[in-house]
Order: structure tokens, then sequence, then C-alpha cells
């Protein structure tokens, strides 16, 4: 498949069939943004456990195809195409999905990639093409779109800013966009919303850390109470056992329990909140390589020196619980033990995201605790009927 471009050549379009070419396809994003001081590359390692069958559990229950764009011999872009069984139907025509998009500012290179990506979900089926979800919708959402001038935090994505424009040029439309919002962990958080945490937790309330030695069983509570409290928000799918397991095992190094928080309701799980230390802060001049000194320096910076910023990647309480006037409080009591813990240990900024636009009560709390949306990411539609 190809396309002319002005820029001289033509543009092929290579399937990814093998190590080496999935190896070329992780690479893109490192050369196209080489330059820009906020893009930070992913380690190498990691991205080749979460695009490969063999790692990656999101592969037992979805199809994916990668592909690479090339001209003259060099890689100039990359997209990916995939259809999660699990993804909920919003009611509309079958939906596939795409991602990972990387590209030269080059119109045909997009027009060749995307036109890949639409043959090959249009051949399944597809009537609509949404994205980008790097895969799937728990994992990276939406292409940056303002943001720009500070780089992202650990399991977010960073796009440069010419790639909304070639994007709604090829006939994609925004279906929502949601956002990060950024904190400083101070102590000064607005009045109304110290009164209520100074009261304490209501009768039958209890707070408590993360337990590690019973690390497994506590990640699957946390699971279950993600499944139960974002099932309605859109486009939700819910994470199975084998995605919790690896989650599980890929968070292990990075967790720390002191801002991992569980909260009870008269002895029940009810709700939780993870912060998660900004591994990004820390691998930003390893260029994707954990060796031959890399896993010392990122063990360093992580244990011992400390990065500085925090992600609240997940937060939720069980929807039995959530029109409760004890539910409503459980949010801040969990943003609030986290973050004092946060402040003792040394970090200075929250992000809690990514929030969905029309996520109200999310939003309303983050704004409550004097929060500002400083990332926006988009995710697009287009439909594919003839």
């Amino acid at each position: 498949m190809h396309g002319g471009t002005p820029h001289g050549g033509e543009v092929r379009i290579v399937p990814v069939a093998s190590a080496a070419e999935l190896s070329r396809f992780i690479r893109v994003p490192m050369r196209l943004n080489a330059r820009d001081p906020n893009y930070i590359a992913p380690l190498m390692m990691e991205r080749g456990e979460a695009l490969s069958p063999k790692t990656n559990p999101f592969f037992a229950h979805a199809e994916v195809q990668l592909f690479l764009a090339e001209r003259g011999g060099r890689d100039v872009g990359r997209i990916s195409a995939q259809i999660d069984q699990l993804a909920p139907s919003d009611g509309g025509p079958k939906a596939g999905h795409f991602g990972l998009i990387a590209a030269e500012d080059d119109p045909a290179v997009f027009a060749a990639l995307f036109a890949a990506a639409e043959a090959w979900l249009a051949a399944r089926g597809c009537l609509r093409a949404q994205g980008p979800f790097n895969l799937s919708v728990n994992e990276e959402v939406g292409l940056l779109v303002d943001g720009f001038d500070t780089p992202p935090m650990v399991m977010m994505g960073h796009d440069p800013p010419y790639v909304a424009a070639r994007v709604e040029a090829l006939g994609y439309g925004k279906i929502k966009d949601v956002y990060a919002y950024k904190n400083l962990t101070s102590d000064d958080l607005p009045p109304r919303v110290r009164k209520l945490v100074e009261r304490g937790a209501p009768e039958g309330v209890r707070l408590r850390m993360l337990d590690m030695k019973r690390y497994d069983e506590e990640v699957g509570v946390l699971t279950e109470i993600l499944n139960d409290a974002w099932s309605e928000n859109w486009g939700f799918t819910p994470t199975t056992e084998a995605e919790t397991a690896q989650l599980a095992k890929s968070l292990k190094m990075v967790v720390d329990p002191r801002l991992t928080w569980f909260a009870e309701i008269d002895g029940e799980a009810a709700g939780f909140i993870v912060y998660l230390p900004n591994v990004n802060e820390a691998i930003r001049d390893l260029k994707g390589k954990l060796l031959p000194f890399g896993w010392a320096k990122l063990l360093w910076r992580l244990k011992v020196a400390r990065v500085k910023s925090l992600r609240v990647p997940l937060m939720g309480v069980r929807r039995k619980f959530a029109g409760t006037r004890r539910g409503q409080l459980l949010p801040f009591l969990l943003i609030t033990a986290g973050g004092l813990e946060a402040r003792k240990l040394g970090y200075r900024e929250v992000e809690l995201s990514w929030i969905l636009e029309d996520n109200m009560p999310m939003r309303r709390i983050g704004e409550a605790i004097g929060s500002r949306v400083y990332k926006t990411y988009r995710i697009y539609e287009k439909s594919l009927a003839a």
C-alpha cells in the first residue's frame, strides 16, 4: 500500500510481523521527537512487553495489527489497528480502534497510515474507527491537543502539536476529551474541604494503607472496586483477571504502600486511591535503554533520590456507596490521606488523570481540592461506511 508525497519518494506500508519490525515500530516516535525537550522515550523493554501477545493479556481478547510507514529506506510513521472484543457497544455501528500514532509532519504519511488501519478495520466489519487508544481504554488514551509545554507523567502520552490537524484533515472528529489535572501537594486545602477532612472519618469508615504482605489479594480487591465504580463511564472496558495480575506484577517495583489507600465502610472495602511515583521523571535521560546502567539509575532515583511528582491513575468508590453521605466523603479522605504521606516523602506535584470531560463528579472533586486542567487529550471518531 503506498501513496505519493510532496516530500519525494513513495510511502510504503509494512504490516509488522517480526521482532525486528516491532523494534523499529517502537523506535519511530523516539526519532521523530528527539528534539522535543518534553518528550520522554519509553523504556524499550516495557514497550516490547506491552506490544507482545506473549506478555500483554490484552491480546487474549483483542485482535491487533501494527503498521510501519517507510520511505526511502527510513521509517517515517506508525499506527496500530485493533478490535477489543470486550469494548462496550454504544448502540451505534461496530467500532474498531486505532492508536500508537506517530508520523513525520507530512499529509501523505498520515494518509497512508490511516488508509491501512481503516482498511484493516473495515475488512473485519468495523463501520467506525475510534482512537487513539494505546492499545486499550485502560492504557494511554487520546491525542494531546493542549499542554505541549510540559513532559507527560507516567503512562500518559505526548504528541507533537501538528498531529491533531493531520488527523482531523483525514475526516476525524472529536467524540470525547479527557483531562489531566495538576495539583501541588501543599497543606493549603480549600477551607470547605479542609473542614470536611478535619472532622475525620465518619462512624463506620476506616482508612488503611495497602498491605504488601497481601499484595495480590489487595490488587484483586482494587480491580473489583474499579470495575464496579467505572462501569458506567463512557467506553469503560472491565479489566480481566489476567490483566489485573499483569498490572500488579508490572507496578510492584514502583508502588509505595504509603501512597496506596483503601477506605472501608462497615468493614467492606468501599474505595481506594493509587498515587504512583512519576517514573517518567526517573527515565528522562535513559533514551529508552535500561542497560548497561539504566537499572541502577532508575532504582536510585525511585528509591533513594526520589522523584518529585506523582500521578493518580486510579481512584474509585463502589457504586452502592457513591450516592451516600459517607461514600461522597471517601474521595476527599483518600486524596488527603495519600497527599499527607506524599508531602512527608518529599513529593511536590500530583496529576489526577485522566478524567472524562463529562465526568462531572470527578471534575468537581479535582477542582474542590484546588487542581486545574493543564493537559487535554482528544479521542476521535470517523465513519468507515462507504
